[in-house]
């Protein structure tokens, strides 16, 4: 097909009009019961149809290369061949008309304080335990009660900060609550992502929509976090996950950055005199609130749940001695046991004086004597839940299962009736989804996030959509492929753009001050992200240059190829390896392991997995350029067996090209596109001692033999091609390479950025901006004097001496390298110590409070 032919081709599936037709036996939220399109559909789909099918791809095509380069991903849970998966958005946005949202805007805002008048008396009275509203056995039956929360009081008017609701349209048309999610609600920072992308791929529709903007949600919360806090000032406020392996952990990464807020894990908090403090490459610093996405009994090893390796120990009690605010807090996952489902309209007429405006699911608890009658003769109609939600606990639905399932369900439920509850089977109504070049309708929930403000809360407008696989399916979650979609609450009238006159943007602290406050682990990641990236990328350039030189046409020595193989050996760090004559007969297979083993210490691909572990540890502090090389590295990585089936006979160094080049934007971008503060210095300096101690093992491994004349040409052109110095050396020298040569240039030219002064002297640079500790005037610190030391002897040290030649090879070059490589080595350590570990030890408690009194 001829370029005119495909362009016309091309321009034709584009003009394919889109058309939706009605989900069929489901409520479909675009007609109205008699079957006519609602009226705030009607510019949205008119849009669509003239965009076209192959239109609408090519904005899908783009929202999905967004999506990864801002590194938005999901991780799904058991899945070995794809733990994190591209956040997957639908172009087609869930529309609520202003009218719609105003009646659900009134019932969730009810809902949250009434969820927040029951958290207080649960905590508190209970009052509706001892007038018999609430079982006592359906409260204390649910893990999500921590009885060592009791009394404890967060500052403000409300004790429940972040409220988020699952809401599905039902048969009438009215909007029913499914769950509601009060511990830690997961969710916002992918509808922010969602908002970013769309605004992005389809910009016009969006402005035109007059859709209601999501930033001011997020500004409440910033100003509600700051206001819990004694230090109104500037309260240190940081936000509290599991760790890269979470599923929600882009999310955590995304809003942590959003808000400017530190992203700690539990390493990086710890309790001390009473505080809660963040190791920070300063010191210690304290903590005021937490913003956490760890679940609730995770939070506190020493009075929640022991094994806990995601909590910091101490935390409760620095909680209830109101030194520490946590939002949500501990122990609000009581909140989200479905029985409290069945007695919400008796709670609310306890409490608020009246039934909830919005309903929620009919639920059924089989601890009560009348449900489990009604549970029993209705079984195969109904969805089965247990209260609690964790791993093997997940919902039945009972019109699937077998004849012998269901008995074993039902006397599964008779032994512990109080830990299970029975809903409604209810079918979400559908919404047009684009699948397959089509609009076709699909069951969707939408989850909508309240944040406590002033005397109330204040509603995102909008909120998280998911969309099932199938129509009329029962199942919708992310875990199980569901897609997402932007949620547009379409405004009567353009939207009033609110002012942040409150302070929204004192929580940033600029300056130093900032960069400082980083958890030290952060920065420890981003050292070893640059020492790991110099690893794999010298481990690249040396397999890549024995590739070369095994296949090309000039046949190497048998001493050359013994003396390349081991350098293979030496810069991998996989000794003996080559050291092997057996493996020096036969090396393909051994080349290929270095390369392609994820699992082989040393290979390119460990190393390279080091790195984007190290990049995920520190993923808030990258640019999305930066992110998008990583994402580039990740993605050859899981192509880089195919690229190597051919083995050594398909030109294997081809496969090599692209991660050196991705390593080289790498570095060019963390120049260019990060700031050049703390985090960047350690990326740097990790980056520094490893070039050094890449650039020694190699000179070590290929000058310091002393061989025939061919062989060591052979060698020193294999060293030049590794370190970028064939093409130099060529143009500054032009004669016949020479030993004393090749050690000027790799050695000790500091304009040249991979020779080994270079590297001292860059480390130097980045070392004197660095904090110092408190010395006597005139000392040297420890890592002040390793890089004197290093960078003095290079100087002084004497090509001609270097260059002897000795029967045991040149020894004054290989002592001279071994004194270069401990020094580094020491340096790593020094740093390592002095940045990277805050560690107080063991204190008599009794001796201090003696002290005290």
């Amino acid at each position: 097909m001829s370029q005119s032919q495909s362009q016309t081709s091309n321009i034709h599936t584009a003009q394919i009009p889109l058309a939706y037709r009605k989900a069929k036996a489901h409520v479909d939220e675009v007609f109205t019961p008699t079957g006519e399109q609602r009226e705030h559909w009607n510019y949205l789909l008119e849009s669509l149809k003239t965009l076209g099918a192959g239109g609408l791809s090519d904005r899908q095509a783009k929202a999905l290369r967004i999506l990864r380069d801002d590194g938005a991903t999901y991780n799904i849970y058991g899945d070995s061949a794809s733990l994190s998966r591209t956040w997957e958005l639908d172009l087609v946005p869930a529309l609520i008309s202003s009218g719609q949202w105003n009646k659900i805007e009134s019932g969730l805002l009810e809902r949250a304080e009434l969820l927040n008048a029951l958290l207080k008396d649960i905590y508190g009275p209970r009052d509706l335990i001892r007038h018999g509203i609430i079982p006592p056995e359906a409260l204390f039956s649910h893990n999500g009660f921590l009885r060592p929360c009791q009394g404890i009081v967060t500052p403000g008017d409300q004790e429940l900060i972040l409220h988020a609701v699952d809401m599905v349209r039902d048969a009438d048309g009215e909007m029913c609550v499914l769950a509601d999610r009060t511990q830690a609600p997961s969710g916002m920072g992918y509808a922010l992502e969602n908002r970013t992308v769309m605004s992005r791929v389809l910009p016009s529709l969006f402005r035109d929509s007059q859709v209601h903007r999501l930033a001011t949600f997020f500004q409440r919360l910033r100003q509600k976090l700051a206001s819990m806090s004694e230090a109104h000032d500037q309260p240190r406020i940081v936000l509290l996950t599991p760790g890269a392996h979470n599923e929600t952990y882009f999310e955590h990464a995304y809003l942590a950055n959003y808000l400017g807020f530190p992203l700690v894990q539990s390493g990086d908090l710890v309790v001390r005199n009473g505080f809660l403090w963040m190791k920070s490459l300063d010191g210690l610093s304290r903590v005021d609130v937490i913003l956490r996405r760890v679940d609730d009994w995770f939070c506190d090893p020493v009075e929640l749940r022991g094994d806990s390796q995601l909590g910091v120990p101490g935390l409760l009690e620095v909680v209830r001695a109101n030194r520490v605010v946590i939002a949500n807090p501990l122990g609000s996952g009581v909140l989200e046991n479905p029985v409290l489902l069945k007695y919400l309209p008796q709670i609310s007429k306890a409490l608020l004086g009246r039934e909830p405006r919005m309903k929620s699911i009919p639920t059924y608890w089989c601890g009560d004597k009348k449900d489990m009658e009604y549970i029993t003769s209705h079984f195969d109609q109904l969805v089965i839940k247990p209260i609690s939600r964790g791993v093997g606990r997940s919902s039945v639905l009972t019109h699937t299962l077998s004849k012998k399932d269901r008995e074993q369900w039902l006397q599964r439920i008779k032994a512990q009736p109080a830990n299970y509850v029975a809903q409604t089977c209810l079918i979400a109504s559908h919404l047009p989804t684009f699948i397959n070049g089509e609009l076709q309708p699909r069951p969707a929930i939408v989850r909508s996030y309240a944040v406590a403000f002033e005397k109330s809360y204040y509603l995102m407008p909008g909120g998280l959509t998911r969309v099932g696989t199938e129509e009329g399916g029962f199942l919708i979650s992310a875990q199980a492929g569901s897609q997402s979609k932007d949620t547009w609450v379409i405004a009567s009238e353009p939207e009033r753009v609110e002012n942040d006159s409150a302070g929204g943007d004192t929580l940033i602290v600029s300056g130093d001050e900032h960069l400082m406050s980083l958890p030290s682990r952060v920065v420890e990641n981003l050292f070893w992200m640059g020492r790991y990236a110099e690893r794999a990328e010298a481990s690249l350039r040396i397999l890549r240059t024995v590739f070369v030189l095994l296949n090309g046409e000039e046949i190497i020595s048998e001493t050359s190829r013994k003396y390349l193989l081991q350098t293979v050996s030496a810069i991998t760090a996989t000794l003996p390896g080559f050291h092997s004559p057996e493996l020096q007969a036969n090396p393909d297979k051994e080349l290929l392991s270095l390369t392609k083993d994820a699992n082989r210490a040393g290979s390119v691909h460990f190393n390279l997995n080091a790195m984007l572990r190290c990049a995920d540890e520190s993923k808030e502090l990258l640019s999305s350029d930066t992110l998008r090389v990583i994402n580039d590295i990740r993605d050859g990585l899981d192509d880089l067996e195919q690229s190597l089936s051919g083995g050594m006979a398909s030109a294997p160094e081809e496969a090599l090209d692209p991660f050196v080049t991705a390593l080289m934007a790498l570095a060019g971008l963390a120049r260019e596109s990060m700031v050049h503060g703390i985090g960047w210095q350690f990326m740097e300096i990790g980056r520094r001692i490893e070039r050094g101690v890449q650039t020694i093992c190699i000179m070590d491994q290929l000058l310091t033999p002393v061989l025939s004349e061919n062989d060591q040409k052979t060698l020193m052109q294999a060293l030049l091609t590794s370190v970028e110095g064939l093409i130099s050396y060529r143009r500054r020298y032009r004669a016949r390479m020479g030993v004393k040569q090749v050690l000027e240039l790799v050695m000790m030219d500091t304009a040249n950025p991979r020779s080994l002064l270079f590297q001292f002297s860059e480390l130097k640079s980045q070392l004197a901006t660095l904090p110092k500790a408190k010395a006597k005037a005139y000392e040297l610190s420890p890592d002040e004097r390793v890089i004197l030391e290093g960078e003095t002897a290079i100087r002084l040290a004497s090509l001609d001496v270097m260059c002897e030649e000795h029967k045991e090879g040149r020894t004054q070059l290989s002592a001279h390298l071994k004194q270069f490589n401990n020094l580094l080595g020491d340096l790593s350590i020094v740093i390592s110590e002095k940045h990277f570990e805050h560690r107080i030890g063991p204190q008599q408690l009794v001796s201090r409070l003696s002290e005290e009194l």
